[in-house]
């Protein structure tokens, strides 16, 4: 990692995962976890719709989820929540999803004029080279620290890109899979769900003795779960679908 990367800084160790609790925090908090920062749903360049067909399937470890991340798109996105993110009572880490790096860097100027930002989440695909994620990663450099999101099946093999093209830490990513829906057809989506969680932990362990500074992210339910994934030395953790619950 550089050395004159922007340091991460938060208030505690919780915090939601991307696409768990909307665009803005709401008045109304959950009791577990005392959230330090929020993490915006993905914001795309574009506007982005809802997914057509099934969008959830269960399985017993879990849920599936295709979505297709529907936002109003970037520039929209700051119109409509700029504000409310200044006025937030955590810190605001805003998600990115912009596959490229020309138009990332385009938009980073703009984003350096918000407000009560703790800093960036770049979704890097789950199919992205190491050159990719590197080129990513170094477009999207700003004052803010930047985390990197790395699908879990991949963070280990692109952290070291990441972290060396300016990334202040490496967040995990869910998992992609597919599952018949009522009708036979496959569906692929995003994984969800407590069968992640001995894969994210060790992940999360990998990750930590290689000296990468990583946000731990699949699977938890509990507090218990929660304090493993610090004690293996996350620097903090990321909520999902106990939020929902």
């Amino acid at each position: 990692m550089q050395n004159d990367v922007p340091r991460l800084e938060l208030a505690g160790p919780y915090m939601n995962a991307a696409g768990s609790l909307g665009f803005v925090p709401k008045a109304a908090q959950p009791a577990w976890p005392p959230l330090a920062a929020f993490v915006t749903n993905p914001i795309s360049l574009q506007p982005r719709r809802t997914s057509q067909g099934t969008r959830l399937l269960t399985f017993p470890g879990g849920v599936l989820l295709h979505t297709g991340w529907p936002n109003p798109g970037l520039r929209r996105a700051v119109q409509q929540h700029a504000a409310a993110w200044a006025r937030a009572s955590q810190s605001i880490i805003l998600n990115l999803l912009i596959d490229e790096p020309a138009s990332l860097a385009q938009v980073m100027p703009h984003l350096e004029a918000l407000d009560n930002l703790a800093g960036l989440e770049l979704s890097i695909a789950a199919d992205a080279s190491a050159q990719l994620a590197g080129e990513l990663v170094r477009a999207a450099q700003s004052k803010w620290p930047l985390i990197a999101q790395l699908s879990l099946a991949r963070a280990e093999e692109l952290a070291t890109a990441c972290l060396t093209a300016g990334a202040s830490a490496i967040s995990l990513g869910p998992l992609r899979g597919s599952l018949p829906d009522a009708r036979g057809r496959l569906v692929s989506g995003r994984l969800y769900g407590p069968a992640l969680y001995p894969q994210a932990l060790a992940v999360t362990q990998a990750l930590q003795r290689a000296g990468a500074p990583v946000i731990a992210a699949g699977g938890v339910e509990t507090a218990q779960q929660a304090e493993a994934f610090l004690a293996a030395g996350a620097l903090a953790v990321q909520v999902d679908v106990a939020l929902w619950k």
